[in-house]
């Protein structure tokens, strides 16, 4: 197999300048590629204790429970996780199960709590602001594991259903 020799690009005649190739461009302000935006979802820290939001078919209806306002719930949920440094993490599921013990969240542990035996608690009737500040302020404070729930949360703890057979 031959190859074709290397040609040099012709040289410009007397008068004439050679053209200069345009400058590389400046790099873009803001985020780069391998940041995450703003508005993008971030997964949760290693270290964080993490909040399982129902929002299936009871749990997050204003239909079924249209006294609550459940998006400014989820957003203040949202809020205080993105205020906790990473200690907390919020995500949505489908439906978790105890539909007549809507609102459902469950609590799972960090990784320190699990190591002190916390196991991830599911916590009803999380229905208006007095359950979602005493949540904020179990999760701020460790969580399972690593910190006792407040009292009157702890009467709102049901138990996990049991999977079909």
């Amino acid at each position: 197999m031959t190859t074709a020799p290397a040609t040099q690009p012709p040289s410009p005649g007397p008068g004439t300048s050679t053209p200069v190739p345009p400058p590389a461009p400046e790099p873009a302000s803001g985020p780069s590629a391998s940041e995450p935006s703003a508005s993008a979802p971030r997964a949760p820290a290693p270290s964080a204790c993490t909040l399982v939001v129902c929002r299936g078919c009871c749990c997050g209806d204003p239909v079924k429970h249209p006294r609550v306002d459940h998006a400014a719930q989820l957003a203040r949920l949202r809020a205080a996780a993105r205020a906790s440094g990473g200690r907390v993490a919020v995500r949505t599921s489908p439906c978790l199960g105890p539909c007549g013990q809507a609102n459902v969240v469950v609590v799972r542990p960090s990784p320190a709590g699990r190591r002190r035996g916390g196991r991830p608690v599911w916590v009803g009737w999380v229905m208006d602001d007095v359950s979602v500040a005493e949540l904020l302020e179990w999760v701020t404070t460790g969580g399972p594991g690593l910190a006792d729930p407040p009292e009157t949360l702890a009467l709102q703890f049901v138990e996990r259903p049991k999977p079909p057979h």
